[in-house]
């Protein structure tokens, strides 16, 4: 065991046994129990941990009394200070105005060491290589026709039989399960160019498709705990970073194998697996092998890493969205109501087999109300709640708070759907028609106001890629299923860097007479 380790453990030894002195003290009803109450030695992570259960809503009350940044003070040696906002002003100025002064830093590329050398994780350069790669890839005259495709098969073969399975059965079924899957398994035909088949009956057991969960957890929590604690979790084997461990494990076997079965393919001549339609053109191994080609370090790796990055949005975001659209629509009827007769209205379904209407993205565009619907989904529970920043220099932001060179700034996206001075005394109420025209179009707000696509040069590219699954997936059950919320189950937010629920969303299907 090394010095330096042996000093963070004693920090640990230390900081546990004054921080448990404290909360004895502070449990009881001292006047100094303010959330924000700075202690010493421990600054404010007492109020942070007895509000670990609820951290995006605590984060959210907190943000509204002092009115959308404030500066959260960890405890002393362990590097954890943070300036937290939700001001527009601000989040503006970081991602679009200022954005070349404010990367996502050293201190991100640590706590997401996992993500690589992917898209997420870089900057510079290696940034502006991914994003040009990927948009030539997205933009492609044949991706739309490639998506549309996968994801009307994915629905046709795995989530009709699977709903139809559970309704004819009677069986509770959690449904962000069932997104997740149903997301995961579309990626992987879009990116990997095989289907795992995750999404059938049986709901095989994946350890790749479950790691993303497990991951996403374990790097919340690398935000608000000390080095010391994380590092001893790491050399002993428990907790998140355990959890983090087998992931890392789980995503190499399975992209490597992925990677390596692509290769053989190519050599043979053969085409994938993947019931989607592959162009030449749209090759993402060959296109992201080429593009790193010359560079320093290991293709293969920096190739795996890419897809990882991807994987991670592909899945989580959207699945998560849907979620949380559903539960939604589950206690407001009368919004399921008005995207029925929408569907009615527009797309004049004679069959079942909806999902086999859309052909291009103008049909699902005629689709207005369900458009609202789902961006009031996304502002209320934006699937990544937080972003990451550091400044590569001291400044001062327009809310006048100042900030010094690689200081931790965390963006609040979770806490700016719930500011009334920002969406108005209504911002709790699930509003579709917050996002329609008076000449009954679609409303767009500044990305700097409603971040679920993040905001400035880093917008994320996959958009029109999500909203187009969604409208596939949510027209398709809409149209043929009643999704009721299990009686008693509880749906919170998880404590996560992706905004699942923590328990996942019970319901109980059944058939619509179409």
């Amino acid at each position: 065991m090394d010095m330096n380790f042996s000093l963070q453990f004693l920090f640990l030894f230390l900081f546990l046994f004054i921080f448990f002195i404290f909360l004895k003290f502070w449990m009881i009803g001292s006047s100094r129990s303010s959330k924000l109450a700075n202690w010493p030695v421990l600054g404010m992570t007492p109020g942070l941990l007895k509000n670990a259960h609820r951290v995006h809503e605590f984060t959210t009350d907190v943000l509204k009394e002092c009115h959308g940044t404030f500066q959260f003070k960890g405890p002393v040696l362990a590097d954890l200070d943070l300036l937290v906002t939700c001001d527009p002003a601000d989040i503006h100025y970081i991602l679009s105005k200022n954005f070349s002064k404010y990367p996502k830093g050293p201190e991100f590329r640590k706590i997401f060491d996992i993500l690589g050398d992917g898209i997420f994780n870089a900057d510079g350069y290696l940034w502006e290589l991914h994003r040009k790669t990927t948009i030539s890839l997205f933009n492609h005259a044949e991706f739309c026709k490639m998506l549309l495709e996968s994801t009307k098969k994915k629905v046709e073969n795995g989530l009709i039989p699977v709903l139809d399975h559970v309704s004819r059965n009677e069986i509770e079924v959690d449904l962000q399960e069932i997104f997740q899957r149903l997301t995961f398994d579309n990626i992987c035909c879009l990116l990997l160019d095989h289907d795992p088949q995750s999404l059938s009956i049986d709901l095989p057991y994946i350890p790749c498709e479950k790691a993303f969960t497990a991951t996403e957890e374990a790097l919340l929590y690398r935000h608000v705990f000390p080095e010391s604690i994380l590092k001893l979790q790491r050399v002993i084997g428990f907790g998140k970073e355990k959890g983090l461990s087998k992931a890392r494990e789980a995503f190499d076997g399975f992209i490597y194998s992925c990677i390596s079965a692509k290769r053989q393919l190519v050599h043979s001549g053969h085409s994938g697996e993947s019931s989607a339609p592959k162009a030449d053109k749209l090759d993402f191994f060959t296109a992201y092998t080429e593009a790193y080609k010359g560079k320093t370090g290991n293709t293969e790796v920096f190739l795996k890493d890419t897809l990882l990055n991807l994987m991670l949005a592909g899945r989580d975001t959207t699945a998560t969205a849907l979620s949380w659209f559903f539960w939604l629509l589950a206690n407001n009827p009368a919004v399921e109501y008005k995207i029925q007769e929408e569907i009615k209205s527009k797309l004049h379904p004679n069959k079942e087999e909806i999902w086999m209407l859309f052909n291009n993205r103008e049909d699902l565009g005629e689709l207005v109300y369900l458009h609202g619907a789902l961006c009031e989904a996304l502002r209320l529970f934006p699937p990544v709640p937080l972003e990451h920043k550091s400044p590569i220099e001291p400044d001062i932001l327009p809310s006048g708070h100042r900030v010094n060179k690689d200081s931790k700034i965390v963006l609040s996206f979770y806490s700016m759907g719930r500011m009334e001075n920002i969406w108005g005394e209504d911002c709790l109420e699930f509003k579709p028609e917050r996002w329609i025209t008076d000449r009954g179009g679609i409303k767009h707000e500044p990305s700097y106001k409603f971040p679920a696509f993040n905001a400035g040069p880093r917008t994320c590219i996959g958009k029109d890629m999500a909203f187009t699954q969604m409208k596939i997936i949510a027209v398709s059950i809409i149209h043929n299923y009643r999704i009721k919320v299990v009686e008693g189950h509880q749906v919170v937010p998880s404590d996560s860097v992706i905004l699942q629920m923590k328990y996942g969303l019970k319901v109980v299907v059944s058939k619509r007479s179409v």
